[in-house]
C-alpha cells in the first residue's frame, strides 16, 4: 500500500484528528487487531456480536500509530473521530482508489463470480501486474481491503462484487470505479431479499452505477435475464456457448471426464483453441469473460490463451481431491440451484460410481422448497448412483429425488435424507463404496467441509 498521511486520512473520511500530528503517515489498514503491523491504521468496524473498539488499545501495542474510534478515547495516542467506521473504511478505500490510474475489473453474477474473478485475474497477470480480491472477500469490508492492496507497480485490480440487498453493489462499485464490469448470470441467490429475478438483474446492474464514461459491459448472453440487456444496454461485449450472435462464443467443446475441458474460443473471424484445467461445461463461460476482459485490455489470444490455461481456483471450488479410496469433488464454497446443478453435470462425467451428498441452499425464500426439489430431479434424471441429502430444506431435494425412484427399486435404496451431517457420519460406511467418485456441495453456512474432512480420512 502506498503510505497516507493522517492528512489525508481525516480528508478522506471527514473526520477530526486528536492526539497527533497531521503530516504523520500510515503505511496500512488493518481492521483486524490480530493481524495489526507496525505503521498500520486501525479501523475498529462493529458487528452483531463484536465491536473493534475493544481492541484498540491492543492495535496500538501491537504498532497501530493511528486509530479511527466513533468514540472518544482516553489513552493519549492518536485517532481519528469518525461518525462511522465502516463507512469510513469505504471512503477511505475510495479515496485510495483515486490516487490511481489503473484498469479495474468488476465482477458480479448469482454463480460462478469467484471461478470468472481467478481466471480474470490468470489473463490479465499474463501482461499487468495484477491485484484481486481473495476468498471471499466481496463485501463492504472486503473490497476495501483488497483496494489498499494496490501498490506503485499495481496496473490492473480485479474486484468480485457480492450482495444481499439493493444497493450495495452500487456502494461497491462507488468504491471500485471499474472500467470494465462482468455479470456472470442472474439467478436465485438471494431473491429471499430481493424479491424476483428481475430485482436480483436490477441489483447486479448497479455495479454499471459507477463504471468509467466509456467503459465495457461483459455480460453473459447465454443467460436469459442478461440477453434482455442487448436492447437497453451501450458499450456492451456478449459472450455465450454455441452462439456465434455473440461477440465471443466457444463452441469444438470436448468434456474430458473430471480432468479438463477443451474448447474453441471465437471472436469474429478470429478464433483459438484452448485447454481449461477445470472439469465442467461452465468453465466454458468463464473462459469467455476472461477472454473478453483480455481483449477489451489489449492482451493478443496467445495471452488470453496462456492466462486460462493456468489459472488456478479458489480453494473449496470444484476442488477435485483423489485419495487411495475416493475421488472428492469439494464443491463447499457455497451453493445455488444453479451452481447444484453445474456440480451434478461434473459429477455425471466420472466413469466410477457416482455419489452426490447435498445440503441445504439458503436465501432462496418462498422459492426454497420448490427450487431444492428441482435439484433433487435433475440428480435422479442425471443417473446419479447414489444421493445423499443433509439439512432442513433438503428434505425436498429427497422429495424431488424419489419422484421419479418409486418403480425402481434398486435406485429407491440408494437415496437417503439426514436431517444432521452427524447422522449421516453414523451411516457413511453402509453408503460409500471404495473407488466412489463424490461430490459434497452445500451453502457455505452448512459447513459441509466437515463431510469432506470425515471422507478423507
Amino acid at each position: 500500500m502506498k503510505s497516507l498521511s493522517f492528512k489525508e486520512v481525516v480528508s478522506a473520511v471527514g473526520g477530526k484528528l486528536l492526539n497527533g500530528d497531521e503530516k504523520e503517515v500510515v503505511f496500512n489498514i488493518s481492521t483486524d487487531s490480530r493481524s495489526v503491523l507496525k505503521g498500520d491504521l486501525f479501523i475498529p468496524l462493529k458487528g452483531d456480536n463484536f465491536d473493534g473498539h475493544n481492541f484498540i488499545k491492543t492495535a496500538f501495542e501491537k504498532g497501530a500509530v493511528c486509530s479511527l474510534s466513533e468514540i472518544e478515547l482516553d489513552f493519549g495516542k492518536p485517532y481519528i473521530k469518525v461518525e462511522n467506521t465502516k463507512k469510513a473504511l469505504a471512503d477511505l478505500a475510495e479515496y485510495y482508489r483515486g490516487l490511481f490510474y489503473i484498469k479495474v475489473v468488476a465482477v458480479t453474477g448469482s454463480v460462478g463470480k469467484t471461478t470468472t474473478k481467478d481466471i480474470i485475474y490468470s489473463v490479465l497477470k499474463q501482461k499487468f501486474d495484477t491485484v484481486k480480491t481473495e476468498g471471499n472477500f466481496n463485501n463492504e469490508i472486503g473490497v476495501p481491503l483488497t483496494i489498499f492492496k494496490i501498490e506503485e507497480t499495481t496496473e490492473a485490480v480485479v474486484l468480485e462484487m457480492g450482495m444481499n440487498h439493493f444497493n450495495e453493489i452500487h456502494r461497491l462499485s462507488k468504491i471500485g470505479k471499474p472500467n470494465a464490469a462482468v455479470i456472470t448470470n442472474v439467478g436465485y441467490s438471494h431473491i429471499e431479499n430481493l424479491g424476483s429475478r428481475n430485482g436480483i438483474l436490477k441489483a447486479k446492474c448497479e455495479i454499471f452505477d459507477f463504471l468509467e464514461k466509456g467503459g465495457l459491459k461483459i455480460l453473459n448472453g447465454n443467460d436469459e435475464m442478461l440477453s434482455t440487456l442487448k436492447k437497453t444496454e451501450e458499450n456492451t461485449c456478449f459472450y455465450g456457448i454455441e452462439s456465434p450472435d455473440n461477440d465471443f462464443y466457444a463452441d469444438e467443446i470436448v468434456e474430458n471426464g473430471l480432468n479438463d475441458i477443451n474448447c474453441r474460443i471465437h471472436k469474429g473471424k478470429e478464433s483459438f483453441s484452448v485447454n481449461i484445467k477445470v472439469p465442467g461445461k461452465h468453465m466454458v463461460l468463464n473462459a469467455l469473460s476472461a477472454a473478453a476482459v483480455g481483449d477489451y485490455f489489449g492482451l493478443d489470444f496467445q495471452q488470453i490463451k496462456a492466462g486460462i490455461e493456468s489459472f488456478e481456483l479458489t480453494k473449496m471450488r470444484m476442488d477435485i481431491i483423489k485419495t487411495n479410496n475416493f475421488t472428492v469433488i469439494n464443491d463447499v464454497y457455497n451453493a445455488n440451484p444453479v451452481s447444484m446443478k453445474a456440480g451434478i453435470d461434473v459429477l455425471a462425467r466420472s466413469a466410477a460410481r457416482k455419489v452426490c451428498i447435498l445440503g441445504d441452499m439458503f436465501e432462496l425464500g418462498d422459492f426454497a422448497p420448490e427450487l431444492h426439489f428441482e435439484v433433487g430431479e435433475y440428480a435422479y434424471l442425471k443417473n446419479i448412483d447414489v444421493i445423499v441429502c443433509i439439512g432442513e430444506l433438503s428434505k425436498n431435494i429427497y422429495e424431488g429425488a424419489l419422484k421419479n425412484a418409486d418403480c425402481d427399486e434398486d435406485r429407491l435404496k440408494n437415496i437417503y435424507y439426514f436431517k444432521t451431517q452427524n447422522e449421516f457420519f453414523d451411516e457413511i460406511e453402509n453408503i460409500l463404496k471404495y473407488k466412489d467418485t463424490i461430490l459434497v456441495k452445500a451453502s457455505r453456512g452448512m459447513k459441509f467441509e466437515k463431510t469432506v474432512e470425515k471422507i478423507m480420512r
